[in-house]
């Protein structure tokens, strides 16, 4: 694989979710966060990244969140919902990301907090300024995504090896 084709990873947190009296995997999304998942779609579309696979978490507000934000994509991607990124820690995530084929050159993945952010974190061991310096300036808000850029098969993913390259948070 040439160094000027690196994959590609996308952390997207869930949008905005509603507190109703349901077990916390049904949670729905709140308006706001149909809202803010709509435009995370649009501003992901924009990457111009093309996205060969999505993994989901099964809770309700991740599929909902990425019902919303596909329909704003050219290409809609396979979509894998996955029941291990559900409260995922990142160690768990690496590991399903591990899993994925070698043909994916392009991930999405949609799930929780702390994991998300905590992944983004360990996975970057580096980052381009401006996306470096928005990701620790807002945390991981409902709704935001990074980018990473990665060499090399999905299997060899590990701590340190992306570069954080893009970061979007939706306004408060």
């Amino acid at each position: 694989m040439s160094s000027a084709e690196p994959r590609r990873i996308v952390l997207f947190r869930h949008a905005k979710a509603d507190w109703p009296q349901v077990p916390d995997h049904e949670r729905p999304l709140a308006d706001r966060g149909r809202t803010d998942a709509a435009v995370a779609g649009r501003k992901l579309a924009d990457t111009g990244v093309p996205f060969d696979l999505a993994l989901c978490s099964t809770s309700t507000r991740t599929r909902e969140t990425w019902k919303l934000a596909v329909q704003e994509f050219p290409h809609r991607p396979k979509t894998v919902y996955e029941e291990r990124l559900y409260e995922a820690s990142p160690g768990e995530l690496i590991a399903v990301l591990n899993e994925v084929p070698d043909d994916a050159r392009n991930v999405i993945v949609i799930a929780h907090n702390p994991g998300v952010q905590g992944l983004a974190e360990i996975l970057a061991g580096t980052a381009e300024e401006e996306a470096g310096e928005r990701l620790s300036r807002r945390g991981f808000p409902a709704g935001a995504f990074a980018v990473l850029s990665y060499d090399g098969p999905w299997k060899s993913l590990e701590p340190g090896t992306a570069t954080l390259s893009d970061y979007w948070a939706p306004s408060e």
